[in-house]
C-alpha cells in the first residue's frame, strides 16, 4: 500500500475512527489498532472495539492498493506531529513508513489477518433529516446512564409512534423524551435500543450534513453521514415502561424564561458542593433558588416567574436540572410539580415534542 494525502485530512480521519478504540481495553490486541484499506484513490480508516465501529472514507492519491493495521494512538500522534502539507504512507513487509517535510517515521504494523471481520447492518437504508435528529439526540442522550452494570439504561430507545419516531432515555433519576414527527424510520410497533455512546458519536460527527442514513440489522444499527459510517451493536433487553412514570396531574405550574433560570442555577450551583441539591422555592411572588452547604456557605437568587399552585419547595440535583434546561427548546419553559417528592416535568409551551422528567431530592 502506498499513498499521498494532506496531513490535516488524514489526521481528521484517523482521529474520528480512533474514537471507537480509544479508552477501550478490548479482548484482542489488534483492536488497539486502526485498519487502513486503500483501493484506488479511496482510503477507508476503521476503528472498532467490536461493540462500536467507526469507518471514515477519504480521497487520497493512491499509488498501490493494500491494507494495514497500525497502533492507533501512535499513528495519530506521529501524523499530527508532522508539518502541514502533503505526506506519504508506504507499507513494507513489517512496518509502515510515514514521510512528511523533513521527517520520516517507521512504525511496526499488526498483521492484518488478525483484524476481525466486523458485523454489518444489512437492512434497507432509511433517511433522517439531520438537523432534527441531532436536536433530538442532544435532548435525550445526556439522560442515558453511563453505568455499564445497568446496560439497558445505557441505551436510547428508538420507537415508532403514530406520528413518527420517538427517542427515550433514562438513568432512573431523570427521563428525556423527544419526538420526531414524520420520521418514518421504524415499522409500526417496532423498537430498538441503541447504545448512547454510539449516538453521541453520531451527534458529534453530523456537522453540516443534511441527511443521516440509518440501516437496521438484526442485532446492529449503522448511521451513515457523508463518507462516515458508525456501526453499533444493539442492546438486547426490555427498556423500562416509561409511560407510567410521567405524571398526568399538573397541580402546580411554574413558567419562566429559560435563559434567566439557567444563569441563576449556574450561579447558585457554585455553593452546591458535596452533592448538595439546589432548592426551588416557588410561590405567587415568583421563584427563589437556594443552595446551602454546611461549613461552606449558601447562595440565594430570586428570578421573575409566573407560578400557579400551592407554595412549594422542591430540590433537584443541579447538574440534572441544568441538563434539562440546557436542551429545552424555546425561550420559555414550564415546570409542572405535584409535591416535593413526586417527579417534576419540564416542558416548552407550544412544543409537545420534548419532555424532561426529573426526580426530586429529599432534603431536611
Amino acid at each position: 500500500m502506498k499513498l499521498r494525502c494532506e496531513r490535516d485530512t488524514l489526521v481528521d480521519a484517523l482521529t474520528t475512527a480512533g474514537r471507537a478504540v480509544s479508552g477501550r481495553g478490548g479482548q484482542l490486541p489488534v483492536l488497539s489498532g486502526l485498519h487502513l484499506v486503500l483501493s484506488g484513490d479511496q482510503l477507508v480508516v476503521t476503528g472498532s472495539d467490536l461493540e462500536l465501529t467507526i469507518a471514515r472514507t477519504l480521497v487520497v492519491n493512491g499509488e498501490r492498493d493494500g491494507a494495514v493495521v497500525v497502533p492507533s494512538k501512535l499513528l495519530i500522534d506521529v501524523v499530527r506531529s508532522l508539518e502541514p502539507g502533503a505526506i506519504e504512507l508506504e507499507v513494507g513487509e513489517l512496518d509502515l513508513s510515514i514521510r512528511g517535510g523533513r521527517s520520516a517515521f517507521t512504525i511496526r504494523t499488526i498483521p492484518t489477518d488478525e483484524f476481525p471481520k466486523l458485523a454489518h447492518a444489512d437492512g434497507p437504508d432509511v433517511t433522517i433529516e439531520a438537523a432534527s435528529f441531532v436536536r433530538a439526540l442532544r435532548q435525550v442522550v445526556p439522560a442515558a446512564s453511563s453505568d455499564d452494570s445497568r446496560p439497558i439504561l445505557t441505551g436510547v430507545l428508538l420507537t415508532a409512534t403514530e406520528t413518527g419516531l420517538r427517542l427515550v432515555a433514562t438513568d432512573s433519576y431523570r427521563l428525556a423524551v423527544a419526538d420526531l414527527p414524520g420520521a418514518s424510520v421504524l415499522e409500526a410497533g417496532q423498537s430498538v435500543l441503541v447504545p448512547s455512546r454510539a449516538l453521541a458519536e453520531v451527534r458529534r460527527m453530523v456537522g453540516d450534513a443534511g441527511e443521516v442514513q440509518l440501516r437496521l440489522g438484526v442485532s446492529e444499527a449503522a448511521f451513515a453521514i457523508e463518507g462516515l459510517v458508525v456501526t453499533t451493536r444493539l442492546i438486547d433487553g426490555d427498556f423500562p415502561k416509561y409511560e407510567g412514570l410521567i405524571p398526568s396531574e399538573k397541580a402546580n405550574e411554574l413558567s419562566i424564561n429559560r435563559e434567566s433560570v439557567l444563569d441563576a442555577v449556574r450561579r447558585v450551583r457554585l455553593l452546591a458542593q458535596e452533592s448538595t441539591p439546589v432548592r426551588l422555592v416557588m410561590n405567587t411572588d415568583g421563584l427563589e433558588i437556594v443552595a446551602i452547604t454546611q461549613d461552606v456557605g449558601e447562595a440565594h437568587e430570586t428570578v421573575d416567574a409566573s407560578y400557579e399552585g400551592e407554595e412549594l419547595t422542591v430540590a433537584f440535583n443541579p447538574a440534572f436540572l441544568l441538563d434539562g434546561l440546557d436542551v429545552a427548546p424555546g425561550e420559555e419553559v414550564t415546570l409542572h410539580t405535584i409535591d416535593s417528592l413526586k417527579p417534576a416535568v419540564l416542558r416548552t409551551p407550544g412544543n409537545e415534542n420534548f419532555l424532561y422528567l426529573l426526580m426530586p431530592v429529599r432534603v431536611p
